[in-house]
């Protein structure tokens, strides 16, 4: 007998990373921190304070989105990955984590757009497909 197939609903979901961009500089940022490293900052400071289950935040060196700081991108395994810029390092914190929390709650990463936190609409850089990418269906052999 074959083995039964897993209800994705019963397993747990897969955790989400937020990797944030450290480098990110701002417009009037000097030789003091960066705009991104207080983001980052930020971020472990709210998470510091209410942890959210299933995320790991990651600081990255660069996402190669200058001309859009503050940057982050979302991803997680079997879900689309999705790169977010023009988000303020002081004010911005919360926002990232509500709309990681609706990501999270998806099966592929796709939040509707009227759902998505208003930095989410206006800030998306790039949506990436998931990887690894699902397996497509088996598919009958096409009739002669």
């Amino acid at each position: 007998m074959p083995d039964p197939v897993p209800d994705p609903l019963a397993m747990p979901p897969e955790p989400v990373v937020l990797y944030v961009c450290t480098t990110c500089r701002a417009e009037g940022d000097g030789a003091e921190i960066r705009a991104g490293a207080r983001l980052m900052t930020a971020l472990a400071a709210r998470l510091g304070a209410a942890p959210v289950p299933g995320l790991r935040i990651e600081p990255v060196k660069c996402l190669s989105v200058c001309k859009r700081p503050c940057t982050v991108a979302v991803a997680s395994a079997g879900r689309w990955t999705y790169v977010y810029g023009d988000l303020d390092a002081e004010s911005s914190a919360a926002t990232i984590l509500d709309g990681i929390g609706l990501y999270a709650g998806t099966p592929d990463g796709i939040v509707p757009w009227r759902a998505r936190p208003e930095a989410f609409r206006k800030g998306v850089v790039a949506r990436i497909p998931a990887f690894p990418p699902r397996a497509a269906p088996d598919l009958p052999e096409a009739a002669e």
